[in-house]
């Protein structure tokens, strides 16, 4: 038996409290986790006390009606913020949401995974997805946020905040007042630089669902198909295009898929299944530019030995990097990006917050700031913040990373697959299992357990009831 700290006792149980929760609604992932090796050390402080500003203003003066809590951003910290608002009966009349997108807060992690099935494949498609479902709760429509009193301003994100006077400008020109701001804007796409081709028509990135129907426009006629980037939005987008058989090819400079998380013997395995799937991998290279044909259309890949890639769709996935916008003078944090926070989300400015993707927050099982891009993370802080700021609950966030993929999900797929990752991926590696279907990976450090990563191939692993798997812990 592998012995194990009292904090990191939890993985496993944490594997099946998760998988249970997500079994009941749509179980989706977040597109960009934050790469494990760019957690940074480091501590913050601020004061211990509970800060939640009210204000009495003439309603007519602000286009938010004088709501006293105001949510910017519409992703899934969004919408499971404001569902925690609604429990307390503190959402009818008080709260606004500011969000830049045309839709009501939705379970983001669709849009790399069953958005993009073919329509013979049952794709994913809003109001579906709409959060709170990804957890089994209430499918949160717009009809919703009117029923619950909650006000929603679609398509006009915010372009100045003003501390002092505790107000917001939005890019319309509306002036609106907080009491508490919450801060969850998530994060924008890394992109290639124009001069190498990064906007040319029929090259793509994924963040909102005007990204996915777009891809899927271009998916609808394409015949050859390059994913940029070995991680998450590469995996997924490759396993979604398999769907519609088409010719696709993923570039990466790495030596292997998922370097920051799979080991060289996993990556392995994953990339033979691939294959069998009809993806074809290019690794180790970088790309010089994209090319463009007589129409302007992105025509091929150009690598840096020279040698070109033909594509009629690009799809770029390298990574994402906070939304602050003229959140920047809120106070950053230098290591790992983002907005500072502390163990309640709050920011160095009383009653401000920030909570999901965008938050520096110190990382309790490992005493260390990190950010972290993943759905787990984004539904967990919006509970949390709100929980802190309505009420008498002063818990440091607790939080065990928690990762997670699916894909190949698509109906036909002679082979669905779901992996998960808890901890952190330090010190040495043990593998069990050949992944025919089922394999494990652990990482032990000084003969304690510190990460766990599982494929599960089968309903007994994924819910703890395969003895094998359990008795290795």
């Amino acid at each position: 038996m592998i012995p194990m700290s009292s904090s990191v006792r939890r993985l496993i149980m944490a594997s099946i409290s998760n998988t249970l929760s997500l079994k009941h609604g749509l179980s989706l992932w977040c597109p960009q986790s934050t790469p494990l090796n760019r957690i940074h050390r480091g501590s913050c402080s601020f004061p211990s006390r509970s800060f939640r500003r009210c204000f009495t203003v003439s309603a007519s003066s602000f286009a938010n009606e004088n709501r006293e809590f105001v949510i910017v951003g519409g992703g899934n910290s969004a919408g499971y913020a404001a569902r925690t608002f609604v429990e307390h009966g503190m959402a009818s009349g008080k709260l606004c949401i500011v969000s830049k997108e045309a839709y009501a807060p939705y379970e983001r992690p669709a849009l790399t995974k069953a958005y993009l099935f073919p329509l013979d494949k049952k794709p994913a498609r809003l109001p579906g997805f709409h959060t709170c479902v990804g957890t089994g709760g209430e499918r949160q429509t717009p009809d919703w946020y009117k029923e619950q009193g909650i006000e929603m301003l679609y398509e006009d994100p915010i372009v100045n905040v003003d501390t002092e006077k505790q107000t917001l400008k939005t890019n319309s020109g509306k002036l609106l007042k907080y009491g508490s701001l919450i801060i969850a804007t998530g994060c924008s796409a890394s992109r290639f630089p124009d001069k190498i081709g990064g906007n040319l028509p029929g090259v793509h990135y994924i963040r909102d669902v005007a990204d996915a129907d777009s891809l899927i426009s271009s998916l609808e006629k394409a015949k050859k198909v390059v994913v940029v980037g070995g991680g998450y939005i590469g995996m997924e987008v490759a396993a979604a295009t398999s769907g519609w058989n088409l010719d696709t090819t993923v570039i990466f400079p790495e030596d292997h898929l998922m370097p920051r998380l799979f080991t060289p013997s996993l990556a392995q395995k994953y990339e033979k299944l691939y294959q069998d799937y009809g993806v074809k991998f290019v690794k180790g290279t970088s790309i010089k530019n994209l090319e463009a044909g007589p129409d302007g259309h992105v025509s091929g890949v150009k690598l840096e030995n020279g040698s070109t890639i033909e594509a009629d769709t690009v799809v770029i996935g390298i990574g994402a990097k906070p939304a602050v916008g003229p959140f920047e003078k809120i106070g950053l944090n230098s290591s790992v990006g983002g907005i500072q926070v502390d163990g309640q989300f709050r920011t160095g400015i009383p009653g401000i917050f920030a909570i999901g993707d965008v938050a520096a927050f110190p990382l309790k099982i490992y005493d260390r700031i990190s950010r972290v891009e993943h759905v787990d993370h984004a539904r967990r802080s919006a509970q949390h913040c709100v929980k802190s700021l309505l009420t008498a609950h002063t818990d440091t966030y607790d939080y065990l990373p928690y990762f997670y993929s699916r894909v190949f999900e698509y109906e036909g797929s002679p082979r669905k697959v779901w992996w998960q990752f808890f901890g952190d991926n330090v010190g040495e590696t043990v593998q069990i299992g050949n992944f025919d279907p089922k394999v494990a990976t652990f990482w032990i450090d000084s003969g304690i357990l510190k990460g766990v990563l599982l494929e599960s191939g089968t309903a007994e692993v994924r819910f703890g009831t395969d003895t094998e798997f359990c008795e290795i812990v």
